[in-house]
């Protein structure tokens, strides 16, 4: 809505989940005391009333926003009534919060300046064991009752990023921010040694801590865009300097040794050295590349190349899961109504790997892919594709880790990437 050069916005959103998870329907069932169906209850709402002006030169927005997200989930035996627990119990996570952006000229420059700040409370409600579990989930469970689960932080994030005005087809552009993350429910109140990772699926086995801070980021950009009739080319540096970055970390100086009841339950569980979501200081620098060249006639290069290296400051190791140096390269022919693209994918070994994590390295690789398009007529487009065109077998650095001890793929080990698979799309527009 506009009221008088001021435009007023408002959203709100509402989402409410229930997903039920077991490891029994899909695969071939184990023994019925080793049956699990774990339901998970999810339900998020929130809204955001914003202003944008005129103001100082350019357009600024104001405005505040907030959501409050609730998750349940417990872990069942659906063959014994009484082997039942809640491993999040009643989790509450809300954030309120203001936010200021300006765009404009400043100087040589333009400009893009933003501050947020939030207040994030967080809280859970008592862990509850069914009379069928052992002794060591229900002590676990008592000490979390008993410990203070509730609390609160403010976070602020702010943002300069600033570039030049486009000379003879060049900008430059360089970024500085502060950026702050507040640890995730499974992270905080995971009480309960067991798989869940916040999307991992390494096959460690986790354990969350009440006391984690939230993360600080300081991060430093710098890069240009160049574009000519013939060519494009996008690189950038960037730096990203860490602290309390949240990670798994074994959970005390004596990994191996069960000697606390988080490692015993967790041994129990088939994992000896379980890990505990900590505070650690981190480094990630890098660049990405994007470029590309228009040959003559329909034949044209594009390329995207990324780097990131990933350290720890605190102690002389590697971070965990960081994505291996890769190289994207395609080749298309576009002619008026159709075009073609061959492309290749090289992913180099990824061994710079967290020793503190027992973290493998992985092989390097090559995935061949094929495209292209036919526009049969006005509004009637037909697209087909066949990715790794070799059959290439290979394993993704940031991949999962079969824990199904039935088909082809070793329990443990890395799930293999894709395999040659085609598509056919047909798209229809007015």
């Amino acid at each position: 809505m506009d009221f008088g050069g001021v435009r007023l916005e408002a959203r709100l959103h509402y989402a409410d989940v229930a997903h039920l998870m077991d490891n029994f329907s899909l695969r071939p069932a184990p023994t019925p005391a080793s049956q699990r169906a774990s339901y998970a209850d999810a339900t998020t709402r929130g809204g955001e009333v914003s202003l944008a002006l005129a103001a100082f030169g350019g357009e600024l927005d104001v405005g505040v926003d907030g959501e409050r997200i609730d998750h349940d989930v417990t872990i069942t035996n659906p063959s014994n009534p009484g082997f039942w627990v809640t491993a999040y119990p009643k989790v509450k996570m809300g954030r309120f919060g203001g936010f200021a952006q300006w765009r404009g000229q400043t100087s040589i420059f333009k400009s893009e300046l933003g501050l947020r700040v939030d207040h994030n409370a967080y809280d859970a409600g008592d862990a509850g064991v069914g009379p069928a579990l052992p002794m060591g989930p229900r002590e676990l469970a008592a000490a979390f009752n008993g410990a203070h689960r509730s609390g609160q932080d403010v976070t602020v994030d702010a943002v300069a990023r600033l570039w030049t005005p486009e000379d003879d087809g060049l900008s430059w552009r360089v970024t500085l921010a502060r950026k702050q993350q507040t640890p995730g429910y499974i992270q905080r109140f995971g009480w309960l040694p067991i798989n869940a990772s916040g999307g991992l699926a390494d096959g460690n086995i986790y354990v969350g801590d009440l006391r984690l801070k939230p993360e600080t980021a300081w991060i430093a950009e710098l890069g240009f865009d160049f574009a000519s009739p013939r060519a494009y080319l996008r690189p950038t540096l960037y730096l990203r300097q860490v602290d309390d970055y949240i990670q798994g970390a074994p959970y005390d100086a004596t990994p191996g040794l069960a000697d606390t009841p988080i490692e015993r339950v967790a041994a129990m569980s088939g994992d000896p050295t379980p890990l505990r979501w900590d505070n650690v200081d981190a480094r990630l620098y890098g660049f990405d590349l994007d470029a590309g060249y228009d040959f003559d006639g329909p034949l044209r290069v594009d390329g995207v190349l990324n780097y990131v290296r990933g350290e720890r400051r605190d102690v002389d190791d590697n971070l965990y899961r960081v994505a291996a140096p890769n190289l994207t390269l395609g080749l298309t022919w576009e002619a008026k109504a159709w075009s073609a693209t061959l492309e290749s994918r090289a992913v180099a070994r990824q061994d710079k790997v967290s020793a503190t994590n027992s973290e493998p390295a992985t092989d390097g690789y090559v995935v061949l892919s094929a495209y292209g398009h036919w526009q049969v007529r006005p509004g009637v487009r037909l697209a087909a594709g066949v990715e790794n065109l070799l059959d290439e077998v290979y394993q993704d650095h940031l991949a999962g880790y079969n824990r199904n001890g039935f088909g082809d793929v070793l329990l443990g080990a890395r799930t293999p990437g894709p395999g040659r698979g085609a598509f056919l799309r047909l798209s229809l527009s007015r």
